[in-house]
């Protein structure tokens, strides 16, 4: 056809007619051809990019897929039973559970939600399976369930580590008594109220040398301890979880720290069901306890709201136990979703997060400030933690999962007047100001809110006893009480940090996404603390 065209352009005929049969043809052609449909409902943002930085490696291979189904009420989901048995699927749901697990082979999972299930392959050679879909609940099941989980074999777990800032740290680091003063507690563990007949529960990654805790000790003259642990020692040693029990002991020293191994909680899928039931072990075991998570299981853009069903299910039984729990925030400056980009890319829309797990209403997130104290540790000043050039800082913001809890209607500025908004509190975490602690057998000095977390649980377990020492029971759901007491207490229980900022969020007079409600005046928290407990007995 085209030599013809070319034929007859250099005989100096006119190529119109030819032309136009030409583009005739081409259309034609070009409208016969099957245009290939995108995937409805496609996820973006975070967990877009978390597939996008993988390798497709087509139709999922593995035996069976999973995701999480958030059930209206507590009762046996026989809709979702009778679905999934005609599409080849099978459920799993235990009596007074609001949440049931969906299994099966992926091809039936697929066909069954219209979706496609594919493996992917990490750098690291990791292979998971996972749906670039959220599954829509199907009509007939909409009475009984009220959302779908994301069908996701992988979660981008991480662990709090203490930052290690420049040798020339002033005073080198406060030591960890002074935080008894700082935070002013002194008064109560000077009438004995040192953590006696509690137990703070510290979940890690990572394990401990005793060797260290007994330097610690001793160089810090505090009385030697030792830990329980739950589900083995891991093996590794990166300092997060060292920091995090020695700091729980220099605040209540009396109390039993116990380490939990939540390392196979985020190895292949199901990790929210496995963690869910890791917490209700440890409930079981150890009721009533105070518990501290330096450690992290995504940002809440890569989730839906089902899958932490069977997490929040534990934490609400957890504390009709007594039991309070405290979440480091991050330590990302608000950028909790920026996993996997190199540091020196400038954030972007996708990176904006919080931490999943700090985002819960049933914990109280915990933010971080830096501190300044006078040689005997007497608190100066703060403000919100963020170090600019590392993009290091307190994590916060306002969740994509959740409602505003009524709790935290305080008529704050700061976020969306109807999400939940991180953190409720904070404590210090810029290791320029950090408090040393002992790894490796040297003295290291600490930071990041996976350091403030386990101050406030070391605090709870002082007041616990103090409370309980009364009859006035635990402090439990511990949010409803630091809300109540920030808006109306005779005594102010919190420092307002109203200097500093992170990436996000500039910190404000009153609650902000940086500090919270603020940092504790535990003297004058414990009396509003017993105040408003007497009135509710």
């Amino acid at each position: 056809m085209l030599r013809r065209l070319w034929q007859r352009r250099r005989r100096g005929r006119p190529l119109a007619p030819f032309l136009v049969k030409v583009a005739v043809v081409m259309v034609v052609f070009t409208a016969d051809r099957p245009t290939p449909s995108l995937p409805y409902n496609l996820i973006a943002g975070p967990f877009a990019r978390l597939l996008a930085q993988a390798v497709d490696l087509g139709p999922a291979r593995t035996e069976r897929v999973q995701l999480t189904a958030e059930l209206r009420d507590a009762a046996h989901p026989a809709a979702l039973t009778e679905w999934a048995g005609s599409h080849g699927l099978s459920v799993q749901w235990r009596e007074g559970d609001a949440w049931a697990v969906v299994e099966g082979a992926p091809r039936a999972m697929a066909r069954a939600l219209d979706v496609v299930v594919h493996d992917y392959r990490r750098t690291n050679g990791v292979v998971f399976y996972a749906s670039p879909q959220q599954p829509v609940v199907p009509h007939q099941l909409s009475g009984e369930v009220s959302e779908l989980g994301r069908i996701l074999g992988y979660t981008p777990s991480h662990e709090g580590l203490p930052p290690t800032p420049p040798l020339d740290v002033p005073n080198a680091g406060l030591a960890p008594t002074e935080l008894l003063t700082a935070y002013n507690l002194t008064s109560l563990t000077s009438a004995g109220y040192t953590g006696k007949r509690q137990t703070v529960v510290v979940f890690t990654f990572d394990g401990v040398d005793q060797r260290d805790l007994d330097k610690f000790s001793e160089w810090f003259s505090l009385p030697p301890f030792s830990l329980e642990v739950m589900g083995g020692m891991p093996p590794d040693r990166r300092g997060e979880a060292t920091m995090d029990v020695q700091f729980v002991h220099a605040i209540a020293p009396s109390a039993k720290i116990v380490l939990v191994n939540a390392r196979p909680t985020a190895e292949g899928d199901a990790t929210y069901v496995k963690l869910g039931k890791l917490m209700e072990d440890v409930d079981r075991r150890y009721p009533g306890a105070v518990w501290s998570f330096s450690i992290g299981w995504g940002c809440d853009r890569l989730l839906s709201r089902a899958d932490l069903a069977p997490v929040r299910s534990a934490l609400a039984r957890a504390q009709r136990n007594g039991t309070t729990t405290f979440v480091a925030s991050g330590d990302l400056a608000g950028l909790e979703c920026k996993g996997g980009k190199t540091w020196s890319d400038p954030p972007s829309p996708d990176d904006y997060g919080v931490d999943v797990m700090a985002s819960l209403p049933e914990v109280t997130g915990v933010g971080g400030t830096t501190l300044s104290t006078d040689s005997q540790g007497r608190w100066l000043a703060e403000q919100g933690w963020y170090d600019v050039p590392l993009t290091q800082g307190s994590g916060g913001g306002a969740s994509v999962l959740f409602a505003r809890p009524s709790w935290q209607d305080t008529g704050t500025r700061a976020g969306p007047h109807d999400k939940r908004l991180v953190p409720d509190i904070a404590a210090v975490a810029d290791p320029f100001t950090g408090v040393k602690f002992v790894f490796n057998g040297q003295v290291l000095v600490g930071g990041g809110t996976s350091q403030a977390a386990p101050i406030w649980a070391g605090m709870a377990a002082v007041m616990n006893q103090f409370l309980t020492a009364r009859g006035l029971g635990q402090l439990g759901d511990f949010n409803p009480l630091l809300y109540e007491i920030a808006g109306g207490a005779e005594v102010p229980a919190f420092r307002d940090i109203f200097l500093g900022a992170n990436a996000v969020t500039p910190v404000m007079v009153g609650y902000d996404m940086i500090t919270g409600l603020g940092t504790p005046n535990v003297d004058n928290l414990i009396k509003a603390l017993l105040v408003l407990k007497s009135l509710r007995r």
